[in-house]
């Protein structure tokens, strides 16, 4: 079984003194429970698990009850500190004030029970911590399955995460690509609009960020300005809206309109957005029509998913490693992916098929001066070599 790297954080992290709460977060079926459970069964320290999956939104008492029935393991063991993880937390009403009251007891009471709450990005993140919570916890975010993970655990090459994307749970109904587009509807992509994104913020149109989903993930990798995206959508409303709506998508690491690199901020947030999704299934689910044999037969079809798995990777280090992700472009000259850090900018363009390089990477270096710059795809730096390298290096 695959041990991702959060576990090892965590175990740091309740071996220190009790100070605040260990909140575990990211996109739905990437192995958050998963890793609390192998967490579980590797410390020595006594513990209890709940999930409020299945408790009804307005049960006030349940988040108390659970809390004490810890608080009680713990005095009849004799324990000096106990463990309480709380799965799916935020699907109960005001459970930000109950965590906050619950938690502030046992400090004043110097209780040691430290605590570890599991749940969807945007869920915890807008929904009471940076509220009620401030100052109380600490985040441990957790991304999609890396290419090693996926080859180390299923055995896929590099093509296959390519196009099937980093959802492990997705990964036994190859090779039925009929099958593993059904799952992908009906486990991945169904939950994760109609619970973590229209249950969690008020949607004018529901319809409408239904239609920006599947049209966003399918045009992956290339620039879309909102206007023309009015004209592609029905019952589009306005580009603000939009915009707005791709904002909430983004913060449900499910797809997201990278802007433009330059020097002056108010650009940037101008700029025609380069519509990326957070996991390269959602590409190719969202794809109708599409089969492997289709997209990998074609170079210029595969230069597109290629693109769109890097962007993917990026994305998905982009929290870890605390940078921003752009893209440049000045009339036909481009630089598919540019991330800043501080004072370091790192270029990189994707080489894959029969995809022509422009002289787009050569102008953005004598223009900008970034501290890296690389091809990705060419034999200088293959995409394996890409997938299991460290970005940090170049940080």
């Amino acid at each position: 079984m695959i041990v991702r790297g959060q576990i090892n954080e965590l175990i740091s992290r309740l071996q220190e003194p009790r100070k605040t709460i260990q909140v575990v977060a990211g996109p739905r079926q990437i192995g958050k429970t998963t890793v609390v459970k192998q967490l579980i069964e590797k410390v020595s320290m006594p513990s209890l698990y709940f999930n409020a999956d299945a408790v009804t939104p307005d049960d006030n008492e349940w988040i108390a009850a659970r809390w004490e029935e810890a608080r009680s393991s713990m005095r009849f063991s004799g324990s000096k500190e106990f463990l309480l993880a709380i799965d799916e937390v935020h699907k109960i009403d005001n459970w930000s004030e109950q965590v906050k009251k619950e938690w502030d007891a046992d400090t004043f009471n110097d209780v040691n029970l430290k605590v570890i709450l599991l749940g969807s990005s945007r869920l915890l993140l807008k929904k009471g911590l940076t509220e009620s919570l401030a100052g109380r916890f600490e985040l441990i975010p957790m991304g999609h399955w890396s290419f090693k993970e996926m080859q180390d655990a299923f055995g896929w090459d590099i093509n296959q995460y390519v196009y099937f994307g980093g959802y492990p749970g997705s990964a036994g109904y190859l090779p039925n690509e009929s099958r593993w587009r059904r799952y992908m509807r009906e486990a991945i992509v169904a939950p994760a609009i109609e619970k973590d994104v229209l249950q969690t913020t008020y949607i004018y149109k529901p319809a409408l960020m239904h239609q920006l989903f599947r049209l966003g993930c399918g045009y992956s990798g290339e620039l879309l300005a909102y206007n023309k995206m009015l004209g592609m959508l029905q019952d589009a409303g306005n580009a603000t809206t939009l915009a707005s709506y791709m904002e909430v998508l983004g913060e449900s690491k499910l797809l997201t309109g990278l802007q433009k690199y330059t020097v002056g901020m108010s650009r940037k947030y101008k700029s025609i957005p380069k519509l990326q999704v957070y996991n390269n299934a959602l590409l190719t689910v969202m794809s109708d029509g599409m089969t492997f044999e289709k997209a990998y037969t074609n170079p210029q079809l595969w230069g597109r998913w290629v693109e769109s798995a890097v962007g993917c990777h990026l994305l998905d280090k982009a929290d870890e490693l605390e940078y921003q992700l752009y893209y440049w472009r000045e009339n036909n000259e481009e630089v598919d992916f540019v991330i800043t850090r501080g004072d370091k900018t790192v270029a990189i363009e994707v080489k894959s098929g029969n995809r022509q390089m422009n002289s787009g990477l050569a102008t953005f270096r004598e223009r900008f001066h970034p501290t890296h710059s690389l091809v990705v795809g060419g034999p200088a730096m293959p995409l394996e070599v890409f997938f299991n390298g460290d970005l940090e290096n170049l940080l």
